[in-house]
């Protein structure tokens, strides 16, 4: 159990490094920089999320898909979370209006030819991505901001790509991006100064705890969350059950625990990514061969009575686990909540301090700010590097 006393500190602690994350040696003074205009390319879940991001921020966004039926579920889902917002008080009929007025759709990436941003949220896929940005190379505006929102693969490839590398930037949003406050801001190698400058302040103008990173596979969230991922596989096939480790990092004080999230973000998702690079997650992989996406399949890592969203522990998933132990010949034994806790932070604790190192991350904090607000680290913990120095003490 963390104390009151800790807690309040380590509030102050998360409170201080939102404040360092604006010194930052690549942020210098620039003029600012008019954003009236975005353009987001994809309707999916994530590029609905980013235009009401700009929708609730005053700012007009136009959804660019070329798929008709994505973009409508994607306007009724954007309808949807404002009539929530409405009928639980938080947002006014009138403000819901206002918002939706400034969500306009197109089929044509030509609708972003006067955009002063313009946001990629395609799949995440390089040569997609690199002809996205070629054809905006060749319709944007002059000096219009180019950004992706890739969540692990290498920027400068983009650019270079491209005539205009300096006007490339990631913003990594998290979903649902019109929810959760981080923003991971990748400064790429030739990104113009002054277009850094200007999207560190929109994002705090969005509302987002923006954070600088530097460009390797996976920036710093997701990079450390490929460790932490890892290392559930190899405690899963030692012993451990999903519930006992959801109960583990629940005890920590995550708000899900980590398998929980998977099967409500679709297992189906990291199973392509996966297969995209020619990876294997022997667990997570062999739930999907088995038709167990998560949530939107009824089962994942755990079932799902017929309309709910709790997940319930299913004797099938353990046998899956216990059938790929004894097929790589891995001893089972048990795990303590203490074992499994050390087993999954340890190693993300190494990688930060590698992305230190490297210079991926400018300070501690910058890594603490991005797991606290883009993947629920507990923030009376302070963050994973705040959490290993306090071992320390």
């Amino acid at each position: 159990m963390v104390s009151e006393g800790e807690t309040t500190e380590a509030q102050r602690y998360l409170l201080a490094a939102e404040q360092a994350a604006a010194e930052h040696p690549a942020l210098v003074p620039s003029p600012a920089r008019q954003i009236d205009q975005v353009a987001i390319i994809g309707a999916g879940t994530m590029g609905t999320g980013i235009a009401m991001c700009f929708a609730n921020a005053g700012i007009a966004a136009v959804l660019i898909d070329s798929n008709a039926d994505v973009v409508a579920r994607g306007l009724s889902a954007i309808e949807k979370q404002y009539d929530s917002s409405v009928s639980r008080g938080r947002l006014t009929a009138d403000e819901k209006l206002r918002r939706l007025a400034l969500i306009s759709t197109s089929a044509s990436l030509a609708a972003a030819k006067e955009a002063d941003l313009i946001v990629e949220a395609v799949f995440e896929d390089l040569d997609i991505k690199t002809s996205v940005f070629r054809e905006l190379d060749r319709i944007a505006k002059p000096g219009a901001v180019l950004a992706t929102n890739t969540s692990y693969l290498d920027i400068n490839e983009i650019a270079n790509a491209i005539s205009r590398p300096e006007a490339v930037i990631g913003l990594h949003f998290f979903s649902p991006a019109n929810v959760m406050r981080l923003l991971e801001i990748v400064n790429a190698k030739a990104t113009d100064p002054a277009i850094l400058a200007a999207m560190f302040s929109l994002g705090r103008r969005l509302g987002k705890v923006p954070v600088i990173v530097g460009v390797c596979r996976g920036f710093v969230g997701n990079r450390m969350l490929r460790v932490r991922s890892a290392a559930i596989e190899e405690c899963l096939l030692e012993g451990a059950l999903p519930e006992e480790i959801d109960a583990a990092l629940g005890a920590f004080g995550f708000a899900m625990g980590p398998l929980a999230v998977s099967d409500l973000a679709g297992l189906d998702i990291s199973w392509r990514m996966r297969k995209a690079n020619g990876l294997r997650a022997e667990i997570g992989d062999a739930l999907c061969e088995a038709g167990r996406f998560g949530i939107k399949a009824g089962k994942g890592y755990y079932r799902y009575e017929a309309g709910s969203r709790r997940g319930l522990p299913d004797p099938a998933v353990a046998e899956l686990i216990e059938g790929a132990s004894r097929r790589l010949g891995v001893s089972r034994r048990k795990f303590s909540p203490d074992e499994i806790v050390d087993r999954l932070i340890t190693p993300m604790i190494d990688e930060g301090r590698r992305i230190l190192a490297e210079g991926i991350a400018q300070r501690a904090s910058d890594i603490d700010l991005i797991w606290v607000h883009g993947y629920g680290w507990p923030a009376a913990r302070g963050g994973p590097m705040y959490y290993a120095d306090s071992l320390k003490r």
